[in-house]
């Protein structure tokens, strides 16, 4: 079973400076209320690997499994029986950056974890994005 859900925000600010704010893994916080703490251990390149501590939610690990620097990164932590990835894209439309954030469940208990946690993800995802749109445009290029 498969459970998806996509949030996107237009952006004056350039890829680079949403990356900046992607790859400061430690300040997720900032544009992502959701986000207790959160950090990575390492350099921010596939197979790295960190923990989020959600607010009211147990802190969780998770890996870097894609990483295409100022286009593209997705992390994804594991579930019991069902994997969380969150694929992070950015593209160039004219003058705006269009930031993309996928959600994706994918398991025997995506139906279970689609409740306890997607639906809240669904709802807040939309306001993650915008805040990381204006925060960006309003960062130092």
């Amino acid at each position: 079973m498969t459970w998806t859900t996509t949030a996107m925000a237009r952006t004056k600010a350039s890829p680079e400076q949403i990356w900046k704010l992607w790859e400061s893994v430690a300040d997720w916080s900032r544009w992502d209320e959701s986000v207790e703490s959160s950090r990575l251990d390492g350099a921010f390149v596939q197979g790295a690997r960190g923990s989020l501590k959600p607010r009211g939610g147990p802190r969780a690990t998770f890996a870097l499994v894609s990483v295409e620097p100022r286009v593209a990164f997705t992390s994804r932590s594991s579930l019991p029986l069902t994997t969380l990835d969150i694929v992070h894209t950015l593209r160039v439309e004219g003058s705006e950056t269009v930031i993309e954030h996928r959600v994706e469940m994918k398991g025997v208990l995506t139906f279970l974890f689609r409740r306890l946690i997607g639906e809240s993800i669904a709802r807040g995802l939309p306001m993650v994005v915008e805040r990381l749109a204006q925060l960006a445009a309003g960062a130092p290029s």
